[in-house]
């Protein structure tokens, strides 16, 4: 068998920020479904992440932050003690095979539906411009609520509620954590003039509309330590809710980028690309360049095969490579790129709420 290995350095092992890994496949925030009513992760979980910890870091599916947060069913949580128990379990399960994991923090904003928020409420959102597009309820895909536009006065809870995620994720045993800033959630659409109409300290300007992250990234930094958090940015996708790109996205995102490393990050993950789908750039973006910004190390993401990722690894714009199909059907992915096997591919009947046919049942190489 061929051990790629010969040829590059995504088998060895590295640093993002404090946290070591084995190598630089990591894998990617997958939203599968599978937690029960009240985000609390079981025994079937367990076994999902503990079958990848081969990957040099697992990056948690996205986890609500709060009960407000919440924009898709049977997802999880990380603000209750029951959620924290739970994903102690997890967290020591992988750790015990070797891995390393890091929590997704996740406010999904205005994408979300009155029937998933507290006492059947509105979403919330910096403006109340509705999403175009649908969410996954008790009762199957619906069209996603109108929000109403958050207060000023309500600013200081939602970073209150990053801050008590971060805490949590502390106790449950995470090696770190990764605020999500992308795929047009809560964080992003304070970002993008085209979901924020703002005209307080929150919207208008790049450095107002940017406010709201980096005051976020301040109090989880102050938790866990720079070196230990990432983030998450996706500055040309549209997903989710076909959501219109910033104005001046090159102006916007390095003016965040270049504020984001006085917190001295251990990784900023970008999405090249369309979520899930293109990793055509408009004309005018160089996302390498954004990405040259940045002080710490990168994780590039979106569309992958291992040669892309061979060849700019090489090309030193990439530290890590993210994965994220590929992981679902392919528990150990890292040595199947590593020796050259082919890979399996995933059903999507199966990626959302199935139980374990399609989540805990595919086999590794020896199995």
């Amino acid at each position: 068998m061929t051990d790629n290995s010969i040829r590059t350095d995504l088998f060895s092992p590295t640093k993002l920020g404090e946290i070591e890994l084995a190598n630089r496949i990591v894998m990617a925030p997958l939203t599968r479904g599978r937690m029960n009513e009240e985000g609390v992760p079981n025994e079937l979980n367990i076994t999902y992440y503990v079958q990848r910890a081969s990957a040099g870091l697992i990056i948690s599916e996205a986890t609500n932050i709060s009960a407000q947060g919440r924009g898709y069913a049977m997802t999880p949580g990380i603000w209750t003690a029951d959620q924290v128990a739970g994903w102690k379990k997890v967290t020591d399960a992988v750790h015990a095979a070797g891995g390393k994991i890091v929590m997704q923090l996740w406010h999904v904003g205005r994408c979300s539906h009155v029937s998933l928020q507290p006492n059947g409420e509105a979403p919330v959102a910096p403006s109340a411009i509705k999403a175009d597009g649908s969410v996954y309820t008790r009762r199957g895909i619906e069209e996603a609520s109108m929000p109403r536009a958050l207060r000023t006065d309500e600013i200081p809870d939602i970073i209150e509620q990053y801050r008590h995620a971060a805490e949590c994720a502390k106790r449950a045993g995470f090696d770190g954590v990764e605020v999500h800033a992308a795929n047009n959630y809560l964080l992003e659409q304070f970002l993008r003039d085209s979901t924020n109409h703002r005209n307080d300290q929150y919207g208008g300007s790049i450095e107002n509309r940017a406010r709201l992250i980096l005051e976020v990234v301040e109090v989880v930094a102050h938790i866990w330590g720079g070196g230990r958090v990432g983030i998450r940015l996706s500055p040309v996708t549209t997903e989710v809710g076909n959501t219109p790109l910033d104005s001046h996205v090159m102006a916007t995102y390095r003016y965040l980028i270049q504020q984001l490393n006085k917190f001295k990050l251990a990784y900023l993950h970008f999405v090249e690309g369309t979520t899930g789908k293109s990793r055509d750039v408009p004309e005018g973006i160089d996302l390498d360049i954004l990405r040259s910004l940045f002080d710490g190390a990168y994780i590039g993401n979106n569309n992958y095969d291992l040669e892309m990722a061979i060849s700019r690894r090489a090309e030193d714009k990439i530290d890590a490579v993210a994965f994220g199909r590929p992981f679902i059907s392919n528990p150990d992915l890292v040595e199947r790129l590593r020796y050259g096997i082919e890979l399996v591919d995933a059903n999507n009947d199966t990626y959302y709420g199935n139980g374990a046919k399609g989540y805990t049942d595919w086999l590794k190489m020896n199995d």
